[in-house]
């Protein structure tokens, strides 16, 4: 499978950027709206979070998808992806320490060090930046092999994220044991075409 240059430069990766910018596009508009209910902002800080979390995993997603439809264009996507995981993850972190903490350090320092849904969550931001920040094509040229073994911690993060939804809703865990489930399938299917992949060589 394959999309004309042409038309995956000029059109299907721009949709694509279009669709996930969509969420947050839509979500400012709902709170200009007043539709956000009567929290407005933890809706938003919780949206923020739900999308940084959808986005990572469809990031994971891209290179199953790739061997499972044989559609080798789709990896070329993977960068943007990722960045806009980023893009949500700061937005949730930026929505916690302003709209609901107002930058107070001292309140947010005792949540990182009680709250562990919090801890967690501030740790999976840590890991995710240096990714972000050497998502550039230089940065892959200059780290060599490295760049890889450091773009592994994209399976850890995606485990931390999961453990910090479960541990911050506490009762209805219907929407965290899903993605969890998901995941575990992204993952899964990797250590399966790892097992195969080894097994062809060793043939």
């Amino acid at each position: 499978m394959k999309i004309p240059e042409k038309i995956f430069t000029r059109i299907f990766k721009p949709l694509i950027f279009i669709l996930l910018l969509l969420p947050a596009l839509s979500l400012g508009w709902e709170f200009w709206q007043d539709n956000l209910g009567a929290n407005p902002l933890e809706a938003i800080i919780r949206n923020l979070g739900d999308w940084a979390l959808r986005i990572l995993l469809f990031t994971l997603a891209l290179s199953p998808l790739r061997r499972l439809i044989g559609w080798g264009q789709i990896l070329r996507l993977r960068r943007m992806v990722g960045l806009f995981a980023y893009f949500y993850t700061i937005l949730h972190l930026l929505g916690y320490v302003w709209l609901d903490q107002f930058f107070d350090w001292t309140d947010i320092g005792y949540d990182i060090l009680e709250r562990p849904f919090i801890t967690i969550g501030m740790i999976s931001v840590l890991l995710l930046t240096p990714l972000a920040i050497t998502s550039t094509k230089g940065m892959i040229r200059r780290m060599g092999k490295h760049w890889k073994r450091l773009h592994q911690l994209i399976y850890l993060i995606g485990i931390l994220t999961i453990i910090h939804f479960f541990w911050m809703v506490k009762l209805d865990v219907s929407e965290p044991t899903l993605y969890a489930v998901i995941l575990a399938i992204l993952l899964g299917e990797r250590i399966v075409n790892h097992f195969l992949t080894y097994h062809r060589k060793s043939l």
